[in-house]
């Protein structure tokens, strides 16, 4: 199993008095399996992603994540996780500035440890049809090349597990189903877990699975 969580509880404080943002989830996700997942906004399911990354701590229940409890971890070791087993990829495309593609992709290889940083990234840029930008800072990149950059960001260290939020949420149509295509089609090539959000009907139906938050719950 590659999620396990049972009765995850996420409450945050507020002036007005603590705020249920998670209110008892359980849910069973395999590996190799393909969620969508579904829910208006503010029904929880950035916090869900969140807890699953160990960026955020459930307030009760237990979390267990490519057969690693998530409760005992401090922060180094939920870092050191996150590197080992988690790709991120969020709407919006988080790449450094200041960083070439090529540097971009390789920094959670080279925080990882990896001497080949450089070569892996250069692979995985060309995996994603990017080969001929390596040199290119992203201010130098359209937004459906960005989003491939975070994709080869997130893919080349070999995840178990994708986690997307919205991941087409700031493309175009053209480029967003472009996007998707590439994003499903590594996650099969590497046999990789993927959680994906969106307030897409139409692209959820792409996974096997499809599961609906509505106020902080998995609706039946």
């Amino acid at each position: 199993m590659m999620i396990r969580l049972r009765d995850v509880h996420l409450t945050v404080p507020a002036t007005a008095g603590p705020v249920p943002i998670l209110r008892g989830i359980d849910l069973d996700v395999a590996r190799g399996e393909t969620i969508g997942l579904l829910g208006p906004s503010g029904s929880g399911k950035t916090s869900l992603l969140m807890l699953l990354a160990g960026l955020e701590r459930a307030s009760s229940g237990a979390i267990a994540v490519a057969g690693q409890d998530l409760a005992p971890l401090d922060e180094d070791a939920r870092a050191k996780f996150r590197l080992a087993n988690l790709g991120i990829v969020f709407q919006a495309f988080h790449l450094i500035p200041s960083m070439t593609a090529l540097q971009n992709v390789a920094v959670p290889l080279e925080l990882a440890g990896r001497r080949d940083a450089n070569a892996v990234a250069a692979a995985a840029l060309e995996r994603v049809g990017l080969a001929h930008r390596l040199t290119h800072l992203p201010s130098q990149l359209s937004g459906g090349e960005q989003q491939r950059v975070a994709l080869a960001r997130a893919f080349a260290p070999r995840p178990r597990l994708l986690l997307a939020d919205e991941p087409t949420g700031n493309l175009d149509n053209e480029t967003g189903q472009k996007v998707m295509d590439l994003l499903f089609a590594l996650c099969a090539a590497r046999g990789a877990t993927l959680l994906l959000i969106t307030h897409d009907p139409a692209l959820a139906a792409r996974c096997d699975r499809i599961v609906t938050l509505r106020q902080g719950v998995i609706a039946a």
